[in-house]
């Protein structure tokens, strides 16, 4: 399998277990920059890692997935504050597919949120779950705009909506997944990260 087709199917299998949303949660003037995020990050014991470098633009990262295969993914990922809580709007960087361009043309990338607890000294994180917001939704279909397509939660409202959302439920129980700890990894060439 040719190593770009890889690289889509990873993007699809890692966001198929996340609540998606066709805008981000933030405008540009919104992003602040953590240094202290970047530097790459594992869990104990797994050759899983999250490696978050200097991106495009004063206030991004670039985020690179590895799974445990060495398979990549790439994303653009931008911090941001709600209610004092940090979150991570994650969209995959365009992949560059060998296909002819009509096919590329239904290729549709989405943002998903990561709630951030501490980034010291461990990074601990939690991903929106996508069976509690179907309840949230199930209860009261008006929270926020959104379209189950294939079986998966899409959100569609707007960055200003998708706001007030988390500014009202950032803290429900069960919203965000259980936390993920992960311990920085030493690197062997630190100014590859944009230190």
């Amino acid at each position: 399998m040719r190593p770009k087709m890889i690289l889509f199917y990873l993007l699809a299998v890692l966001l198929g277990g996340c609540v998606l949303s066709l805008h981000p949660l933030y405008e540009e003037s919104d992003l602040i920059f953590e240094k202290k995020l970047l530097g790459t990050w594992a869990k104990s014991g797994s050759k899983e890692t999250w490696q978050f470098e200097r991106g495009k633009g004063e206030n991004y990262y670039k985020m690179i997935l590895t799974d445990e295969k060495g398979k990549k993914g790439y994303f653009d990922v931008g911090l941001g504050k709600i209610n004092d809580i940090m979150f991570l709007n994650v969209f995959p960087q365009e992949p560059e597919l060998k296909e002819i361009d009509y096919y590329k043309f239904h290729i549709l990338r989405a943002h998903s949120f990561i709630r951030i607890e501490q980034i010291e000294p461990t990074l601990v994180m939690r991903l929106m779950n996508p069976d509690k917001t179907k309840e949230m939704l199930k209860n009261d279909p008006n929270l926020i705009k959104y379209e189950i397509v294939q079986d998966r939660i899409v959100l569609t409202a707007s960055t200003e909506e998708l706001q007030k959302f988390m500014k009202a439920h950032a803290n429900d129980e069960g919203l965000f997944s259980k936390p993920g700890e992960l311990k920085r990894v030493q690197t062997k060439d630190p100014n590859a990260l944009g230190l």
